[in-house]
């Protein structure tokens, strides 16, 4: 029976503890470099215009105001752009979800041919660079006489979410064990009772994390909204940052007044969906 040397002991906590640490420092450094940005842009939209053209923009604040958030939001057309984002993001995370929710459950609860072949295919249409597909798709919804409409932006954001998004819940529900299916079965459940009663509540957790990538993915989409969108007053936020830009080229607490605006929606689902975002990730993981 060996025995261990105190003196190796105490070398080995220390060697732990500064280990620790050190990790904890570098943590902390590459959180506070990652923060620093974002404080700059809140600081910045707190500030009035006269103070940054005199002390320039990496000063110390020497005002504070909230009328650059009313100037973005009522003059910079903000308020119109926020609620064409919610207009397009809502309808398509609950119709893409739903969409993907269903494919998946028939694709990983019931034998069909080619399922393997359908699901590698739509997880390959995610492949697919976006920037091939911008002209057909802009000519598509020309000819369909949706152009420039936010039904065509919605039509294209659950187009090309469902498939990623299949696949992703197909691996949660098939790790499903299979005899609970065979039990709601024997007393007498559908597959509609089964997917809505079953099947649906056991993959909450999935459905929650996609729910928060899904509406923080679409809301700050940008590329789709400029192919298939074209007046001012249908542009969603992201697109709306931009005309802001142009609109007050050097007034930068208004651009960031704009910035902080268009991110609040996207912090509040996240916060919102945080634990079941966690936990989603969590059980993929595992499984």
């Amino acid at each position: 029976m060996t025995t261990t040397h105190p003196r190796a002991s105490l070398v080995a906590r220390r060697r732990r503890r500064a280990a620790t640490a050190g990790f904890h420092l570098g943590a902390g450094a590459l959180a506070l470099l990652w923060l620093l940005p974002i404080a700059l842009v809140v600081v910045t939209s707190l500030r009035s215009f006269d103070d940054i053209a005199a002390h320039g923009l990496g000063s110390v604040p020497h005002s504070f105001t909230l009328g650059n958030f009313r100037q973005a939001w009522v003059d910079g057309g903000q308020q119109r752009a926020l609620v064409n984002s919610l207009l397009v993001t809502v309808p398509c995370v609950l119709v893409t979800l739903a969409l993907a929710a269903m494919a998946a459950f028939a694709l990983s609860r019931f034998e069909m041919p080619f399922r393997r072949s359908v699901l590698l295919l739509m997880l390959g249409g995610n492949l697919l660079p976006p920037q091939i597909l911008l002209i057909p798709v802009s000519k598509l919804s020309e000819l369909m006489g949706v152009y420039d409409t936010l039904p065509a932006l919605i039509g294209v954001q659950i187009g090309f979410g469902v498939g990623f998004y299949v696949f992703v819940l197909h691996g949660f529900m098939r790790a499903i064990p299979v005899e609970i299916q065979q039990a709601a079965v024997i007393d007498g459940a559908g597959p509609w009772q089964i997917f809505r009663r079953i099947i649906l509540p056991l993959t909450r957790p999935a459905l929650a994390a996609l729910s928060a990538l899904s509406f923080t993915w679409i809301f700050n989409d940008l590329l789709w909204a400029i192919t298939v969108l074209r007046s001012d007053t249908k542009m969603p936020i992201t697109a709306a940052l931009i005309g802001l830009q142009g609109q007050y080229v050097s007034m930068w607490n208004v651009i960031a007044a704009g910035s902080v605006i268009a991110a609040v929606p996207t912090v509040a689902v996240f916060l919102r969906f945080q634990r079941h975002f966690v936990a989603g990730l969590n059980l993929g993981a595992v499984k």
